[in-house]
């Protein structure tokens, strides 16, 4: 039944997803963690880490993870696992994939139609939102903690993102430099 679920979960987040990986986080985490229940707000935390750090597009990789986490938590054998990750990664691309090759043509054919710019211009502002939804659903207790239990962790939490954000956006930093930097300040804060 789960691999059911699976297959239909995805295949619904790959077609609806527009905007890429950093857009389809806010849908995995409502079917995931708030519908299904299949992980907890902090393994969906560690999955998006994971993701993030892993070679390949963010998308997919969080469906492999969410895919073998959610059978794993089911408890099924290591085997299985694996069959539900890679369920859960072709389910999320199959249907864009055959949509994409079905209108490809039409879109290039057409690409300065009125109809097709608007349609692109409806889908920007959308694309920001999902962007945008998916940076608030990591602002959560498990990355930032709590300031009234402990305002130490949520302070330097607080820090580093600014730091970070500033470091990226204003003066253009590596972002391996960026990762480096969080990594030694987490290791001086908390060792």
């Amino acid at each position: 039944m789960i691999f059911l679920k699976l297959f239909l979960i995805f295949s619904k987040i790959g077609i609806f997803n527009f905007g890429g990986g950093y857009a389809m986080i806010s849908l995995i985490q409502n079917e995931v963690v708030t519908k299904e229940h299949w992980m907890t707000s902090q393994e969906f935390t560690d999955m998006i880490a994971v993701s993030q750090m892993t070679p390949g597009p963010i998308g997919i990789n969080a469906a492999t993870y969410a895919g073998f986490t959610a059978v794993q938590n089911a408890g099924y054998s290591y085997e299985w696992c694996i069959v539900g990750s890679v369920l859960a990664s072709l389910s999320v691309v199959w249907l864009p994939f055959t949509l994409m090759l079905m209108i490809s043509h039409y879109l290039i054919k057409n690409k300065e139609s009125y109809v097709v710019k608007s349609v692109f211009g409806g889908l920007r502002p959308a694309i920001v939102g999902l962007i945008a939804a998916a940076a608030l659903v990591l602002m959560t207790e498990e990355n930032f903690g709590n300031p009234k239990t402990d305002l130490y962790q949520f302070v330097v939490s607080v820090v580093l993102f600014v730091a970070a954000f500033i470091a990226t956006r204003f003066f253009k930093t590596n972002i391996l430099i960026v990762l480096a930097a969080g990594a030694l300040a987490g290791i001086i804060c908390y060792y």
